[in-house]
C-alpha cells in the first residue's frame, strides 16, 4: 500500500563504545564509557553502565561511584569516522539515496524495502563492521527515527501501516521528536501537548504558530506525509565554528590567547575545505562561574587567511574577556561566508602572496607529516593539549553530515 514513500532510519548503537569494541574485543560486555577530548566527561556509555546510571555528559568523578568496575577510554573520532563511512557505503549498496544525518545516524530511501530486506541491511553492517544498528522504517524522517529508537538495541522496526504508526506514536513525550526542545515542549505543555500523538491530533495552525514552519514540518511528518527530503548532499554552510570546551577552565591570558590560536588554525582549515572566505568573525565565551559574552568584527576583506583571523580573534578576545574572569568556553565563528570562485575582489584586496606561500607550504607538510605539525607559535601556551593525541581531530573535522 505505501511501499513507494518508505523511509528509513538506521542509528548505531552505543557507536562509540561499539567502535571501541571492534577493535578491543575484550570490552565486550563490560561497562565501558568513552571520555571527552580532556577525559573529564562521559560522551558515550555502554548499556552495562547506562543500567548503573551514568548518564551522557556526568563528569567521571560522579561516573566511578556508581560503576567502580567501568572502563574509561578516551574518544577517537578519526576510528569512528572510519567505520561511520563504511557503514554509509554498506546503506548505499541497498538505497538509491542516503543521507549522512550524523556520524552514528543515517536516513535512507527504503522504497519497496520489507523486514526482511531491512533485516539484511542491519545483519550486513554487523558482520561486516561489527557495529550493532537499529533500523526503523515508516512514512517520513520523523517517523522513521521514532521506529529505530523504539527498537533499540539492535531492534528492526517497520511502521508502515496506521495501527504500527499510532502504536509509535501512543504515549510517547513530545521531546522524543527530534526538533522539539525543552522550550518548545513546554510552549506545547501549555495547550496540554505532551505526547507525540497528541501533538499529531492537535490543529496544524495552532503547530505552526506555537513552533513556526519547522513545527508545521514536524506536524505533517508525524501525520505520515514526508516534507522533509532525504539530503544526499549538504546545504551550503551559513557559518562555520571551531571551539568548545577549554578543558582546563582558564584565566590566564597567555592560554586564552593560545586558544584564539589554535581555533584560528581550525578555522582556517574548515574555510579551505569548503573554499569559502569570511566577511565577519565572532567570538563567543562562556564563563565558569557563570554568564557569557560575545562579539562580532568585520574584516577588512573576505579572507580565510590565518594572520588576519588571528589579529582579529586577538582584538575580539579583548572585547569579551574581563581580564581575571575564567573561561570554559571559547568558539570563533566565521560568518558572512563567500564562494572564493565568485569572489570580486577589489584592486588592493588581493591576498599578501608571501603569506599565501607560507600558508601552502605549512599545508602541504601537515597533510603529509601529521596535523598540527607546523602550528603558530601563538599555540606554545597549549603544549600539553598538542601532546594528547586525542585532541587532534574532533567531531566538526568529520565532513560532510547534515545535522550540523
Amino acid at each position: 500500500m505505501y511501499m513507494n514513500r518508505r523511509i528509513g532510519h538506521l542509528d548505531a548503537d552505543c557507536f562509540y563504545v561499539s567502535c571501541e569494541r571492534v577493535r578491543h574485543g575484550c570490552l565486550r560486555g563490560q561497562a565501558v564509557g568513552v571520555l571527552s577530548n580532556q577525559g573529564a566527561c562521559v560522551i558515550a556509555k555502554s548499556y552495562e553502565m547506562k543500567a548503573r546510571g551514568v548518564t551522557t555528559g556526568m563528569p567521571i568523578w560522579e561516573a566511578l561511584p556508581l560503576c567502580p568496575e567501568a572502563i574509561f577510554i578516551k574518544r577517537d573520532f578519526e576510528w569512528y569516522e572510519v567505520l561511520s563511512r563504511r557503514i554509509r557505503e554498506i546503506a548505499e549498496r541497498f538505497s538509491p539515496a542516503v543521507e549522512y544525518y550524523s556520524i552514528d545516524e543515517m536516513f535512507f530511501d527504503a522504497r519497496g524495502m520489507d523486514f526482511a530486506a531491512a533485516r539484511n541491511l542491519q545483519q550486513c553492517i554487523l558482520d561486516e563492521t561489527g557495529v550493532p544498528v537499529s533500523v526503523g522504517v515508516s512514512l517520513s524522517k520523523i517517523l522513521a527515527k521514532l521506529a529505530s529508537s523504539s527498537g533499540k538495541p539492535f531492534g528492526c522496526t517497520m511502521a508502515t501501516e496506521p495501527e504500527d504508526i499510532k502504536k509509535l506514536l501512543r504515549d510517547r513525550p513530545v521531546e522524543k521528536i527530534t526538533g522539539i526542545a525543552r522550550r518548545s515542549a513546554k510552549k506545547l505543555l501549555g495547550y496540554g501537548i505532551r505526547t507525540c500523538e497528541e501533538f499529531v491530533r492537535a490543529d496544524r495552525r495552532l503547530i505552526r504558530r506555537l513552533l513556526t514552519k519547522r513545527g508545521e514540518d514536524l506536524w505533517w511528518e508525524l501525520s505520515g506525509t514526508a516534507v522533509l527530503p532525504i539530503q544526499t548532499t549538504r546545504a551550503a554552510h551559513k557559518n562555520l565554528s571551531r571551539g568548545g570546551s577549554l578543558g582546563i577552565a582558564t584565566s590566564d591570558p597567555d592560554r586564552l590567547t593560545g586558544w584564539v590560536a589554535r581555533n584560528a588554525e581550525r578555522l582556517v582549515e574548515a574555510l579551505d575545505h569548503h573554499q569559502v572566505d569570511c566577511g565577519v568573525l565572532a567570538m563567543a565565551l562562556q564563563f565558569k562561574d557563570g554568564g557569557a559574552s560575545s562579539w562580532r568584527s568585520s574584516l577588512p576583506i573576505a579572507t580565510a587567511d590565518f594572520s588576519l583571523l588571528h589579529e582579529a580573534g586577538l582584538k575580539l578576545l579583548a572585547q569579551c574577556w574581563p581580564p581575571g574572569i575564567v573561561v570554559s568556553y571559547m568558539h570563533l565563528i566565521a560568518e558572512e561566508l563567500s564562494v572564493r570562485a565568485f569572489a570580486q575582489r577589489g584592486l588592493f584586496d588581493a591576498p599578501d602572496p608571501r603569506q599565501r606561500a607560507i600558508a601552502e607550504v605549512k599545508r602541504r607538510i601537515n597533510e603529509r607529516v601529521g596535523r598540527f605539525t607546523l602550528r603558530s607559535g601563538a599555540t606554545l601556551p597549549l603544549a600539553d593539549l598538542y601532546a594528547d593525541e586525542t585532541c587532534s581531530y574532533d567531531i566538526c573535522d568529520i565532513y560532510g553530515k547534515t545535522c550540523f
